[in-house]
């Protein structure tokens, strides 16, 4: 079977399609694996009985603030094309910014969130809005305390960026 009469057989049986999209912010998580772990057993909890989820995973590492992510641009496709909704772990690993998130969400796929597991008509569209400003807010917090405490350790003479003398193990690929 194709992945799309794939997709209408599960929905046949009653259970819905989905495609994963897991997403961290460093390449230190990324390699870490504990972020992404986390993120997929909560997609994996999220399933119900006749549910399907398409394989694989589709996996980023990149900040929350850029909106040119090629591997959500490839789950956004495999969606489209299997009738698959995109699924995510949680919502700020999709995007801290409301436009973003709302152009994503009025698009053309189906979005859903395994901590936020109803969001329908128009009060889940609300409550969505307002937990995306929320974290919107958040990274824009964490970005104020970050460069406060950058400015802090300058003014203590500490010197910041460049060679601190750490190799890794092994060179990077």
């Amino acid at each position: 079977m194709t992945d799309a009469t794939e997709g209408a057989h599960s929905r046949a049986l009653g259970g819905r399609i989905y495609v994963g999209y897991c997403r961290v912010s460093t390449d230190r998580q990324g390699r870490s694996g504990l972020g992404l772990e986390a993120q997929r057993a909560a997609i994996e909890a999220f399933l119900k009985p006749g549910d399907r989820l398409i394989e694989p995973i589709f996996v980023e590492v990149e900040s929350g603030r850029k909106t040119a992510r090629p591997e959500l641009q490839g789950a956004l496709q495999r969606c489209r094309e299997t009738g698959a909704t995109l699924l995510v772990a949680k919502l700020d690993r999709l995007s801290r910014n409301v436009p973003f998130l709302r152009s994503l969400v009025d698009g053309d796929v189906d979005v859903a969130f395994a901590d936020m597991p109803s969001l329908n008509g128009a009060i889940g569209r609300f409550m969505l809005t307002q937990m995306a400003a929320v974290a919107e807010l958040e990274a824009g917090l964490i970005s104020e305390r970050t460069k406060a405490a950058l400015a802090a350790a300058k003014a203590r003479g500490v010197k910041l960026g460049g060679d601190r003398g750490y190799r890794p193990p092994c060179p990077p690929d």
